[in-house]
């Protein structure tokens, strides 16, 4: 019998189920962080403080729930009965799911030092890249479904359209840093633009990481 070696091969395991269920909330809350800084940031475009304020403080919350998952998860790996490459590549899985968390919520500490209003050819290219976030973590999630249905094909369809939505959130930085160039900011606020959109761009890096670890464990598993 072929073996199959990938980080979802304990789906069968009784005793497994548990990681399985916080795998899957990991993933939710993971969402839940990215949904949450969207809204701070269309509170940020509107001018409405409060707000912000208040999406960004769910931003930090959420991303501290899913650190505790991954916590949780990390200890359950360490002390389960899992073969050791079963082990390493969901283990590997774990941290980089928490890595789109860790950085969204960077992204959201930038957006609350920024307090003057943008100027709105620069708000409008923020607004698009984090656009381009929500559509890739959404497909991320939807891979991730497919992939513990053992629905192989369409994983790596969204895997691939990942991929895609990778290439664009590249050239959307390009132009977001042209507009913050173009818009003489003060300094203060050049600064934390410009590591802004290094941020946003940097969150589709973590989640493209995430679907190339789906795609290798799909092709595996053919």
């Amino acid at each position: 019998m072929k073996e199959m070696r990938n980080i979802l091969g304990w789906l069968g395991m009784a005793e497994e189920k548990s990681i399985l269920d916080d795998a899957q909330k990991h993933v939710d809350e993971t969402c839940k962080t990215i949904a949450y800084f969207a809204e701070a940031v269309k509170a940020f475009m509107q001018n409405d403080l409060n707000a912000k304020t208040t999406a960004l403080e769910n931003v930090r919350l959420s991303e501290g729930r899913a650190d505790i998952l991954r916590s949780k998860m990390v200890s359950q790996l360490s002390e389960g009965m899992l073969m050791p490459p079963d082990r390493e590549d969901l283990m590997h899985f774990v941290i980089t799911l928490d890595k789109i968390a860790d950085w969204t919520n960077g992204a959201g500490r930038l957006l609350g030092f920024i307090e003057q209003k943008l100027p709105d050819n620069v708000l409008k290219n923020i607004s698009l890249a984090t656009d381009l976030i929500v559509n890739s973590v959404t497909k991320l999630k939807e891979a991730i479904g497919f992939l513990t249905k053992n629905d192989l094909k369409k994983a790596l369809v969204d895997c691939e359209e990942i991929c895609h939505i990778e290439h664009q959130a590249d050239d959307q930085k390009k132009l977001l840093i042209e507009s913050i160039i173009h818009a003489k900011l003060e300094p203060t606020e050049l600064l934390l633009s410009y590591q802004l959109a290094e941020y946003l761009e940097g969150v589709t890096d973590k989640i493209e990481d995430a679907a190339d670890l789906v795609k290798v464990v799909a092709i595996r598993s053919k």
